[in-house]
């Protein structure tokens, strides 16, 4: 559960993954809509991209196969659709190699394998991490979804803005959409997996632009 701490120094806070450019460009405000569009969220963009390749990381991190992990890497990296995209998750995932490599100072074949990707994503880093617990794949992930979650509702609470009661009530709802997230992204292989959300792309790059912002995406 440590990974899912928003306290964890890898810059979350800092993003809002297009939920401010929602609320900007189609004036996604109250707590049903918000709600509505983080679940939606979850299952078509999450569930089916990278929380199924987290699971599919984390296998190939305990093996470890490092061309395996090379090619997830690119895959991330390949399909952020806009350049806040592409920062954040390589910003993240920079970030968190440096934190295992200060937590795992004393184990040289973990330092190792945290240089592995020379640009890490951050699904691929927690993966790592992940796989550094022994937690089975399913535990994970919900620890990387639960994370998601409450960074979404925290950005949510400050850009809508929303009631801290009201942001509450999301992430509940969210917390109970999780487990079923989680048997959908076990179940995607690499021919099923995907990363097609026009909406979500068109809104990120919209974002770049946007005239006052609070988030970096």
């Amino acid at each position: 559960m440590w990974l899912a701490s928003p306290a964890l120094p890898i810059g979350g806070f800092s993003y809002s993954e297009v939920l401010e450019s929602a609320i900007e460009r189609i004036d996604l405000r109250g707590t049903d809509a918000v709600g509505a569009w983080l679940r939606d969220q979850l299952h078509l963009v999450q569930a089916r991209g990278d929380m199924a390749l987290v699971a599919q990381a984390i296998a190939a991190w305990r093996v470890p196969d490092h061309a395996r992990v090379n090619a997830l890497n690119d895959w991330v990296l390949h399909t952020r659709e806009s350049s806040e995209l592409r920062l954040q998750t390589e910003q993240m995932g920079r970030s968190l190699m440096d934190w295992l490599r200060h937590q795992h100072a004393g184990n040289a074949d973990r330092i190792a394998l945290t240089r592995i990707c020379a640009s890490p994503s951050y699904p691929v880093a927690f993966a790592l991490a992940a796989s550094f617990t022994g937690a089975p794949a399913a535990a994970s992930l919900h620890s990387f979804a639960f994370g998601w979650a409450e960074n979404m509702v925290q950005a949510a609470v400050k850009a809508v803005p929303l009631g801290q009661s009201a942001g509450q009530r999301i992430l509940a709802e969210l917390v109970q959409a999780i487990p079923q997230a989680v048997t959908e992204a076990l179940a995607i292989d690499d021919d099923s997996r995907q990363a097609f959300a026009p909406m979500f792309a068109i809104l990120s790059a919209q974002h770049e632009t946007q005239y006052s912002r609070l988030f970096r995406s």
